[in-house]
């Protein structure tokens, strides 16, 4: 397999967004990428990779604090080269920012890795930052909120937590590998889980081996 390290080749943005792209008369897609502190940094940040190549898409991007840590540990990109690859980024103690409020147009939300404290926030409905915030107005917007829950072994109350927020709209997509794709590579694992996830958002980069059945 690949090395467990994962380092971007950087081409850097000419110019760091600092607010949110105007609107033009294409309909612009925008997505809002979470990244919290579990483990597996890497399924947001190869979700921010191939969403850069896709046109008419736009990231928002919110990193929580735990997520810094984990950034830098498991992998060989800094917090900015991730922070870069967004078309938007926001500090995650931003509450007042754009996707704080359901009358900013988005089209959903993917949380990768998604923590079992940031599940439990939003089965709760407790916007305690805005990565939270940002959850809670995708599901009343009713707009698709997918959650890539990062535990294992799960207890009971990690299974209601999931049950809560399933009940309330979110998708509950833990990253588990498929295996009939015959991945060769860490990186055929991880971009058959995103290509999945990003299918649920009607965006196919092309990146999925699809079941053909048993020949």
């Amino acid at each position: 397999m690949a090395n467990t390290k994962y380092r971007r080749k950087s081409k850097p943005l000419d110019e760091r967004l600092s607010s949110p792209i105007k609107e033009s008369q294409a309909k612009i897609r925008r997505i809002i990428i979470g990244i919290t502190g579990a483990t597996g940094a890497i399924y947001g940040i190869r979700l921010l990779e191939i969403l850069r190549e896709v046109s008419g898409v736009e990231t928002h991007l919110v990193i929580s604090k735990a997520a810094c840590q984990t950034i830098t540990f498991e992998t060989e990109y800094t917090v900015r080269q991730v922070s870069d690859l967004a078309h938007v980024y926001y500090d995650v103690k931003d509450i007042g920012a754009p996707i704080s409020s359901g009358s900013y147009d988005v089209d959903g939300m993917i949380v990768a890795p998604c923590s079992v404290k940031t599940l439990s926030a939003i089965a709760g409905s407790i916007s305690q930052d805005l990565l939270c915030r940002a959850a809670d107005v995708t599901l009343k917007e009713k707009r698709p909120l997918v959650l890539l829950v990062r535990e294992a072994p799960l207890h009971t109350g990690h299974l209601r937590r999931m049950t809560e927020a399933a009940e309330i709209g979110a998708t509950i997509v833990p990253p588990v590998p498929a295996f009939y794709n015959f991945p060769k590579t860490v990186d055929d694992i991880i971009n058959h889980t995103v290509g999945r996830v990003l299918d649920i958002f009607q965006i196919d980069p092309g990146i999925v081996k699809r079941w053909q059945g048993m020949k």
